[in-house]
């Protein structure tokens, strides 16, 4: 992403903040596998967002109107023998020169810096919580202006989560960043047809889950959005199943829930098939079921449309289904009102999607449910998961799951699905897995 795209994002939060405040937001660090080895490093996606610098251990200081330059990075110095073991790194010169910052300074150096760039200021915007250290450093600081009232020197007298800015401008994707959701969901789309071929039984859930790793990095995405769920059979009724161990079976359904990431965007999509190739009928009747309540969901994806409809869509769809198909009796509205779809489908429609797999925004406004608007990207992800010692249905419905899920931009016009590219429909699905 180009560095205009960060700047217009660090102007756009300081005209929030406005002249005579600062906010502060914190790098991610890097964190201990287990001896001499590290965690693959992941930027934390607010200080990514707003500065495009992907090192650990750094801090950016904004100062709306300060003269000597508005955005600071506190960093690492260059360092000749990390750079021999680790890799080329910014130091404080890059920090300007690539990723302009108008000042940059020692991360060391930060406690005897930060505090005098805190004096006089009205509020402090930072991410409260999230970084333990830095709250007890803040504060710490903050006392010890306090006691340089009597020279005129003021402390900030407010304390402001900065969460409610930055994230609610997250939550909003611009041009540059819709373009590589699509490269993420491309590649994803790729990554689940190639699972759907590979597929066959006697294989296990962790090679086809290979296969899907294989695509991601064939393309040029080193990193999932997030861990795969590959789940055989009753597996796919574990929502977050990720052990990935089992032998797929013939008579058995694979739910796949994995997405690529490209450069900090994610794409997240499910698609469940028969390991077979062909579904059976009970299979084939309950995923139509949830492919039928997706369809109906995702056309509630309009601006203007608040953002439960979409789901209250997918349980009228689900619920009246399951009664046709004996799994629940009674009053449809009835079984809604009291919740009982429940036991087969306990989860919400969908979550945004960006940076975060489970991206970050408000779903409500002042205890209503907010408005979509162009610019939003959620995911729709309806399912039945139907327990395998549910003895309250018939046996052949039991030791099924089913989720089918797509991510979806809400466009001035309606909605574009990003991830159409990965077969749903059942003959889609069946043709393509025979054809091997």
């Amino acid at each position: 992403m180009k560095q205009n795209e960060f700047k217009k994002r660090r102007q756009l939060l300081m005209q929030q903040i406005g002249n005579g405040n600062i906010a502060i937001v914190a790098s991610a660090s890097s964190h201990t596998r287990n001896r001499d080895v590290e965690f693959p490093f992941r930027q934390d996606s607010d200080f990514y967002y707003l500065t495009g610098f992907n090192e650990a251990d750094s801090l950016a200081v904004f100062i709306p109107g300060r003269e000597q330059g508005e955005y600071i990075l506190f960093c690492q110095e260059f360092d000749e023998k990390k750079a021999l073991w680790e890799g080329a790194h910014a130091g404080l010169e890059g920090a300007t020169e690539h990723y302009e910052a108008d000042d940059s300074f020692p991360i060391d150096d930060m406690d005897e810096i930060l505090p005098g760039m805190l004096e006089n200021k009205g509020k402090v915007f930072y991410p409260m919580g999230r970084a333990p250290d830095l709250d007890h450093q803040l504060l710490e600081w903050i006392t010890k202006i306090r006691k340089q009232s009597r020279n005129g020197i003021n402390a900030p007298g407010e304390l402001v989560s900065l969460e409610h800015l930055l994230h609610e401008m997250r939550l909003f994707k611009s041009a540059e960043e819709l373009k590589l959701m699509r490269k993420a969901a491309e590649v994803s789309c790729q990554a689940h047809v190639r699972a759907m071929q590979q597929c066959q039984p006697g294989l296990y859930e962790y090679q086809i889950e290979s296969e899907v790793i294989h695509q991601f990095m064939q393309q040029g995405l080193r990193y999932v959005a997030y861990p795969s769920i590959v789940a055989g059979g009753k597996n796919a009724c574990v929502l977050h199943y990720v052990e990935n161990k089992d032998k797929l079976k013939k008579s058995d359904l694979l739910l796949i829930d994995a997405g690529a990431e490209c450069d900090h965007y994610a794409a997240d999509i499910t698609r469940t098939f028969p390991v077979s190739g062909k579904f059976s009928s009970a299979q084939k009747q309950l995923y139509q079921l949830v492919l039928d309540a997706q369809y109906a969901a995702i056309e509630q994806v309009q601006p203007g449309q608040p953002w439960n409809k979409a789901h209250d869509v997918s349980v009228k769809v689900l619920t009246t289904g399951l009664v046709k198909l004996g799994l629940l009796e009674g009053d449809i509205d009835k079984l809604i009102e009291d919740e009982t779809y429940k036991q087969f489908y306990m989860h919400r429609i969908g979550h945004w999607l960006g940076m975060d797999v489970h991206d970050v925004g408000d779903y409500k406004i002042n205890d209503e449910w907010r408005l979509l608007e162009p610019g939003m990207v959620l995911t729709i992800e309806p399912g039945l998961y139907i327990p395998e010692n549910c003895e309250t249905v018939d046996k052949k419905w039991r030791g099924i799951g089913i989720r089918i899920e797509d991510d979806v931009v809400v466009t001035k016009e309606g909605h574009e699905v990003l991830t159409h590219a990965a077969p749903k429909e059942i003959d889609e699905i069946e043709s393509l897995m025979q054809a091997n």
